[in-house]
Formats: structure tokens, sequence, C-alpha cells
């Protein structure tokens, strides 16, 4: 049993530390020597700022090596790694500090001053995407060593914010067991190993960039080649020279209206893994015939890491997301908790090491989410196969998955029916060709005159929340379609304008 997350990892480097264990797009490479090197640094420097384990820290930067070393120097130091989107606006920061409370919050430097407003009693370090600032800055002349600090495995190693129907979102605790036991499961499930090179686009604030693509880099004692984000003609060069590929549907959309994309360019590829939204059927088998490949899917949620995957030698199921990993029992119940027959819809429920220890602050909301016999209830609709392949065929309600990322309609509604002129909102998403959904608004103007212009709204949400929220269209009506309970019916409203990014 290891005594700390830093150490788990550590204990499956490659004995050769001078592999290189991060290459840059821009020509830059780390080792592995050097990541132990530079993680040590990091932790000396939280512990001479008097961060004491279990204190949470909030990090709001761009990719980079510094990244993953401020990640892994927190693990050492038994810090509580609280990752936030750089997108996130001064309202929705606000929102997160005051609820996390973080002794230390490191952001970019044109942030600080925001950060330092919002939050007067904690540490603000800077850090920027070339890996300066005033915490590497801090670290220049420590010791390059430090002993990780002993953490039960329950302990809690990192909070992720998921966003809820409430519009409050939630902070998910993730444990050094839940991150491990994940880690593990998928590693050997993928067969990751020294050979492989991961070519690693996604955002290191989010689950599937840090969690599930780094992890497996790490426990695989892999190389990584990252690339600051996503661009399709960066991604086409390294192709050849890479192994693995994870991203969301919207990525490999974009690759397949690349004319370049072919089975030569990915001769060397082992693994194309897709998770975060459902990928479709057409788009899993247009990347087959281009390729030569089948996107390995696979499905799990903040809440509960990875927990089924599409087999890595075995039938890999188009709309399927797979089998339950080793280590997860999966149920599909009805409204009573039993498990329903073979092909029938109802609830995924799952239970597991990797399964999260609670909602931070709200042990109410984490009792209401898991069953008497210890099944989280994970709100989405799925059915099993005669072989255990899942099914999904619905979702937490209301949820928008736009480009891999979750938007839950409540928290725009709330920023929208807040300006002046509106009487009411209503937030749904459509089908769209790129980002899988895209997020809309239908506005009930008020009858003075006073609503402002859709470009106005919209223009208006950009400094409230992050872009990828912001409703790519606002729409004007009349009044919203409600039943005879006085809901609003935003099934109505998504098929009613399914049609309105549709490719001509």
């Amino acid at each position: 049993m290891y005594s700390n997350l830093y150490t788990f990892f550590a204990n499956r480097f490659p004995t050769n530390t001078a592999k290189a264990v991060i290459e840059t797009s821009d020509g830059q490479s780390y080792t592995y020597a050097e990541l132990d090197q530079y993680s040590a640094r990091l932790a000396g420097r939280f512990r001479r700022l008097g961060l004491e384990p279990g204190d949470r820290v909030a990090v709001s930067v761009e990719n980079s090596p510094h990244a993953l070393f401020v990640y892994l120097g927190c693990l050492r130091a038994g810090l509580v790694y609280l990752p936030l989107n750089t997108a996130y606006q001064r309202r929705e920061l606000e929102y997160f500090i005051a609820d996390a409370e973080p002794r230390a919050i490191i952001c970019r430097p044109q942030a600080a001053a925001t950060v330092r407003e919002l939050a007067p009693a904690a540490l603000v370090e800077t850090l920027d995407e070339r890996g300066e600032g005033s915490l590497t800055e801090a670290c220049q002349r420590l010791p390059a060593e430090f002993t990780p600090v002993d953490r039960a495995p329950d302990d809690t190693a990192t909070i992720l914010y998921t966003s809820g129907t409430t519009g409050r979102p939630k902070g998910v605790m993730l444990s050094s067991r839940n991150l491990a036991a994940n880690a593990l499961a998928l590693t050997q499930a993928w067969g990751m190993n020294e050979a492989d090179v991961l070519l690693h686009t996604l955002p290191l604030f989010h689950a599937h960039g840090l969690f599930i693509a780094t992890h497996c880099m790490l426990l695989g004692a892999a190389t990584m080649r990252m690339v600051p984000r996503f661009e399709v003609a960066a991604v086409l060069e390294l192709l050849p020279r890479s192994t693995v590929f994870m991203g969301v549907p919207t990525l490999y959309r974009r690759l397949l209206g690349a004319p370049e994309l072919s089975r030569a360019l990915c001769r060397n590829m082992r693994l194309f893994t897709c998770g975060s939204a459902p990928l479709t059927v057409e788009t899993f088998n247009q990347f087959e015939h281009r390729t030569g490949h089948f996107i390995l899917e696979r499905y799990g949620m903040t809440e509960t890491l990875i927990t089924t995957s599409n087999p890595l030698d075995g039938p890999r199921v188009a709309g399927s997301v797979g089998l339950a990993l080793p280590g997860v029992s999966l149920r599909v119940a009805g409204e009573d908790g039993r498990p329903v027959p073979t092909g029938v819809p109802a609830e995924v429920q799952v239970k597991g090491e990797s399964v999260f220890r609670g909602y931070w602050k709200q042990p109410e909301k984490t009792e209401q989410d898991f069953t008497d016999d210890g099944f989280f209830k994970t709100g989405d609709i799925g059915r099993l196969d005669a072989h255990g392949y899942l099914f999904l065929v619905g979702r937490a309600k209301d949820l928008i998955i736009s480009g891999g990322y979750n938007v839950y309609p409540k928290e725009i509604e709330l920023v929208i029916n807040s300006i002046e002129g509106v009487v009411e909102s209503a937030v749904f998403g459509v089908p769209h060709p790129d980002f899988g959904e895209a997020v809309v608004a239908a506005v009930v103007p008020d009858d003075a005159g006073r609503c402002p212009k859709a470009f106005e709204i919209i223009e208006r949400l950009r400094t409230q929340v992050a872009n990828y929220k912001v409703p790519k269209r606002v729409l004007f009506v009349d009044a919203l379609p409600r039943n005879v309970m006085g809901k609003v019916q935003k099934d109505f409203l998504s098929q009613h304008y399914s049609q309105l990014f549709s490719e001509r």
C-alpha cells in the first residue's frame, strides 16, 4: 500500500529516469528525473508558505509541463488540488473561492489582481504557459528533494467542481484511493507501457486530461507529447510519431474534416479513445474507414471517474460505451433499486473503489445520490445487452454536453433572467455538427421593449460565464411551452429547434 498518491506513481516511473516524460510542441523536453525534481521543489515551496496537509490549493493556469508539476507537487505535500477552468469569469471564480476556501491560489499573471481581490486571505502565486511566474521563481533555489507526506488512501486528494441542476456547482471529493484504483484499471485495460507516446491536447483542469490521460501516461511510464490546445494541423503533424490519442467526439469530427487524415498518417498509432460525450455511430464508422482504427469509447463522470470501456482486445461495439472495468460493479436499475432485465432502459448505477467520497460541504446531497446498498445513482439512462455492453440512451435531466464540457441550463438561466427586460428563459441543447450539442436559449421579453437584442444578451453572458456555456443562439418567443403542471417542456424546445444547426 502506498502512503502518498505521488509515491504510487513514482514507484512505476521507468528505471531510466533520463527518459522523456514530456515533450512540448516548441521543442522542450523534460525527463522523469526532472519531473521528480520540479515537483519536489514545488512541494517544498508549499511547505515554506505554511500550507498544511489537507489545505486546498486552487489552480487556474494554462496547459504546460509546469502545470503538471504543480499538481504532482500538491500530491507530494499532501495538499488538496483544486483545478479551475481558465475560462471562468469573475462571477464564477467568486463562487468557487468562497465555497472551497483555498489557502493558496495559483493563477495566470493577468488574473492575479482579480484573484487577490476575491481572496484577500489566500496566498497567491502566478504561473504562465511558459512555466514562468512568481511560483517558479521562488522554487529555483529550493532543494530538489522532498519526502512525500503520508496520507491515508481515503483522504481527499482533489476536488473538482461539477455543475448541478440547481445551478450551484458541487465540489466532488476524490480520494487517493479513487484516483489510484481508476488509473491502475485503465492502464491495464488499455495496455499503456513505456513504448507509448501519448499525444495530449486536453486541458489539465479537466478530469479527462489530468486524471485519465496523464495518470495513464505516468503509470505506464510513457512519454507525453503536450500540445497546449487542440489544433487539427498540430495533431496531424504529430500523429505519425505518436501511439495513443485521447479525445472527445468534437475533436474526432474535426479530424475527419481534414482531407490529410489517412491510414498512412496513423500507421504508428495503437489506440484512439473517446469520452466525455456520446460518440455517434456515424463518426465511429467514418473514422474506421479513414484510418483503419476503431475508436475505443468509454464512459464515466466526475463522481465515478471511468467505469466502463470497450475492450482493447475484443469487439468494440459502435454506439456502446463498453463493459464494466475490473473492480466496478454496474447495474441498470429501476426506481425500486432492482436490476431490470437485459435490454430494458433504466438508471445506470455504479459502485467501486473509483467512486467519489462525497460532495464538498453537501452531506445531504451525497446521501441522496447513493442507494442504501452503496451504489451511486448516475442519473444517466442506459441498457445492457446480453454480453454486458452498456448503451446509453439518455442522461441526467437537462444536461447539455457541448464539445465534451457539461453545461447545466439552470446556471445560464439564472444569469439571463437577471437581465432587465427578460421575463423568463429556458436553456436547452440541440444537435450541432461540430460540438455534438449546442447551447440555445429561448427568451421571453417583457412588453415594455426593455429586453436587449440577442447579440447583447450573448455579450453579457460572455462576461459572466465560461465561453463554452454561452448560448450559440438566443431566440425570442412569446411564451415557453409548459405541461399541465406548469413545468417548462425543454424536450419540446429541443425537438422543435433540432434543425437549427443542421448542415445545409
